[in-house]
């Protein structure tokens, strides 16, 4: 009696070939007891897979997506034309609770859409259309005082800029045309939050109905980082024209990323032809002439938006002031100086003895400085007020002179009078 030899052992190969079905006389002829016991020791074939299906299924319980290659993305060079892979879809998570509403959850940078029929859209957290957050703030112009008052009072809703996932925001203040160091404001910085609240109130000097006309107010959202550089959040632009004056305004706005281009900041500067005479800054003059003493007060009040002569961006300002024809060393005054500042207050006062009827024909000249120690002092601007002037410095004059006893205050815009052909330190 022949017996079937028993099957191989199973081979360690994934591609291993299964028993063939096919067997010898000899075996077709034996006992039924030995056909079922050689059936029950075949063992079952093995499923054929590839390696690449074996690691894929291990790893990627999903589809295998194609991936990305960056010649995708740049047409041009490929000799055929192509599309690029369409982008890979966000899953949605379960269900979570809006404000109250129960509805689908969605990850971080998706956007909710207002039709649920529509595929929603996908916005990375970086986009411009991603929501920032909003600030609270209140203008009001006194046009008596040339004064612009701004209020922040607060902000809601700021993207998170620090790892533990809050921010540490400040707002700073700029009006546009010529952003620079000298017309820049900001508020202090609340630490480790997303709502701060001010409450602070900023005040721009020097600020004529001229330039409500042609000025913008930017409010910046920056988050403070003392390790590295800080980072801004989001901006607004409120255009001043549209601020009633002795009005309070008050904005509640959503912060935006405007991106400034060489056109915009041309177009800017193109606006007024005092753009270049603002560089230079302004000063705060008074006078008053004193009939009982028969002499002139002059007053110094403060300076705005000076120009930055040193290298730090800052200016270390003084002024001097002389009475023509000169008079000797009594018709020479100099305040005091203020150090890494480009709005600096002196609020300082000088008399000139000199009567009522000589000071008609008397010019006074006033020029602003930077001290710089052991050597020339750098010339800021100056400004001449006299009979030989004209425009706003003749008015500010007649009116000292025809208004006795009363202090008139007037903003003059520095310019290149009153210059030295050569510097020498004081």
């Amino acid at each position: 009696m022949s017996v079937s030899k028993p099957p191989p052992p199973p081979s360690t190969s994934h591609l291993a070939i299964p028993p063939s079905s096919t067997s010898t006389p000899s075996s077709s002829a034996s006992s039924p007891s030995a056909t079922s016991h050689s059936t029950a020791l075949a063992p079952p074939s093995p499923v054929k897979i590839s390696m690449q299906e074996h690691f894929a299924i291990n790893v990627c319980p999903g589809p295998i997506l194609p991936i990305p290659q960056i010649s995708d993305f740049f047409p041009r060079f490929h000799d055929y034309p192509c599309t690029p892979p369409p982008p890979r879809e966000k899953k949605i998570l379960k269900e979570e609770t809006f404000n109250g509403e129960t509805g689908v959850g969605y990850k971080d940078g998706e956007k909710r859409g207002d039709n649920d029929g529509d595929k929603e859209e996908v916005f990375d957290s970086d986009d411009e259309d991603t929501y920032l957050g909003t600030l609270e703030f209140s203008l009001l112009f006194d046009q008596e005082n040339n004064c612009l008052h701004c209020t922040i009072h607060k902000a809601k809703g700021l993207k998170a800029m620090d790892s533990n996932g809050l921010a540490d925001p400040y707002v700073k203040l700029h009006l546009l045309p010529g952003a620079s160091k000298a017309n820049k404001l900001r508020t202090k910085t609340l630490k480790n939050t997303l709502n701060p609240v001010w409450n602070e109130t900023l005040v721009y000097h020097g600020i004529t109905a001229a330039d409500m006309t042609t000025k913008t107010l930017r409010l910046c959202v920056c988050d403070m980082d003392r390790l590295g550089r800080n980072e801004f959040i989001g901006e607004v632009r409120v255009a001043l024209k549209k601020l009633k004056e002795g009005e309070s305004k008050r904005y509640n706005m959503s912060l935006e990323r405007i991106a400034q281009n060489k056109e915009t900041n041309n177009q800017m500067v193109d606006q007024g032809a005092l753009v270049a005479e603002e560089e230079r800054g302004r000063i705060l003059v008074s006078l008053c002439y004193n009939t009982e003493k028969g002499c002139l007060l002059v007053g110094i009040i403060r300076c705005a938006h000076l120009a930055a002569m040193d290298s730090n961006g800052y200016s270390d300002p003084f002024v001097k002031i002389v009475l023509q024809p000169d008079m000797g060393k009594k018709s020479k005054y100099k305040t005091s100086v203020k150090k890494k500042t480009l709005n600096p207050e002196f609020n300082e006062e000088f008399s000139y003895e000199v009567p009522l009827d000589q000071l008609a024909k008397k010019t006074l000249e006033i020029t602003v400085w930077d001290y710089d120690l052991g050597m020339s002092n750098d010339f800021i601007g100056g400004v001449e007020l006299g009979i030989n002037a004209s425009g706003q410095r003749l008015r500010h004059w007649f009116e000292c002179l025809k208004n006795k006893g009363k202090k008139v205050e007037y903003w003059h815009t520095l310019t290149q009078q009153g210059a030295p052909s050569n510097d020498k330190p004081d």
